[in-house]
């Protein structure tokens, strides 16, 4: 599996981006989006921060203080889903998951086909899966305790990119970790 993490800002400004592949299973680490589609993870991304917004302003959240941060499956555009999560300071934390390509010689019969999808699916992957949820919960949570220790820094303005080797660290640590 392919995925893609960005952390968007108050001002729905991308704070950080990272791409990375499963590691669990035999995985190497790497992302393997097709090339020809790569314009539409970004844009998947972000088109689901209005639906990160919805269930944050939502009155019928289930806490009574306001939206839950880790907020599950959120989005699907084709084969590509999306989880959210959303700090105490309104930042949000988007994870698109692309499952892992079908086989060549089946993706070539499906490209000549008239519905073919850029994202060949894998019949195995369920975002709502109790394990796929708390697999990327935890990625999130660990996420987020880096995070903090980001922002904490005297060093970091508000709204800027993170550019820190340390806590791009962290987060392929967690990657690699839960994913």
């Amino acid at each position: 599996m392919s995925y893609y993490f960005s952390i968007i800002g108050t001002n729905d400004k991308a704070l950080y981006e990272h791409e990375f592949g499963t590691s669990k299973q035999g995985g190497d680490g790497i992302a393997r989006f097709p090339t020809e589609s790569r314009h539409h993870i970004q844009f998947v991304s972000n088109s689901s921060i209005d639906i990160v917004e919805e269930i944050q302003w939502s009155p019928t959240t289930p806490t009574s203080g306001g939206a839950p941060m880790y907020l599950k499956h959120i989005d699907k555009f084709q084969n590509l889903y999306v989880s959210g999560f959303i700090t105490g300071g309104n930042v949000k934390f988007l994870l698109l998951t692309a499952p892992a390509a079908a086989p060549a010689a089946r993706s070539s019969a499906l490209a000549s086909s008239a519905r073919a999808s850029a994202y060949p699916s894998s019949s195995n992957y369920n975002p709502t899966a109790p394990a796929t949820e708390e697999a990327v919960r935890n990625f999130f949570v660990d996420v987020y305790d880096a995070w903090v220790k980001t922002i904490m820094s005297p060093f970091y303005t508000v709204n800027d990119k993170v550019t820190s080797p340390v806590f791009r660290g962290r987060v392929a640590g967690a990657a690699k970790k839960y994913l």
